[in-house]
């Protein structure tokens, strides 16, 4: 019988396979293009409106060319990607990236925007939305899997709940999809 530090031990020293396909969120593209329509259209309103009123200026120009960019920057999606012992989530201006296969702890953060937040072992943090996980089966194995490994190598000290709670919504959301699919509903 292997000694719980061995199995530590051993899932430590292995390195995240690069090699393995890759899951991406199927749902970015289709997100990013509504940001953008979304802040372009906020920026025709406000440039219609201003012209319609006569008080467009290139000051005024300039801050609803800002307003709308801050609301681009605020609807950004992130571009959540996993691999065999990696997820990451990339936005604009950085990309963070967590050992999944050395998961700490798994949090889930309630308020208006629910976040999943996954530590690992380096100190390395991701925030994501657990419905990316719902919307794409692959990134939840991915990371199901990954955090598996790290549960039985004694690693994930906390979070597990969280996980069985995005797993039951993934399994309802499933059964929902199956049960509409065959008329069952």
């Amino acid at each position: 019988m292997e000694h719980p530090e061995d199995a530590r031990r051993d899932v430590l020293d292995a390195q995240p396979s690069e090699n393995t396909a890759v899951a991406h969120d199927r749902r970015w593209a289709g997100n990013l293009h509504s940001a953008v329509r979304c802040a372009a259209a906020l920026l025709l309103t406000l440039f219609l409106i201003d012209w319609g009123a006569g008080s467009l200026s290139w000051w005024r120009s300039a801050l609803w060319v800002t307003l709308a960019w801050l609301l681009f920057v605020v609807l950004f999606p992130a571009r959540v990607r996993a691999g065999e012992g990696w997820l990451s989530s990339r936005r604009l201006l950085r990309t963070r990236r967590v050992r999944t296969d050395l998961l700490v702890s798994v949090r889930c953060l309630d308020g208006v925007a629910q976040r999943l937040v996954l530590r690992d072992s380096f100190g390395e943090r991701v925030e994501i939305d657990p419905q990316v996980l719902v919307d794409n089966p692959d990134l939840w194995y991915r990371l199901d899997e990954d955090a598996r490994k790290s549960e039985s190598a004694g690693i994930l000290l906390c979070g597990t709940t969280a996980l069985h709670r995005v797993s039951e919504r993934i399994d309802r959301v499933t059964a929902q999809n199956v049960f509409r699919a065959s008329g069952l509903e």
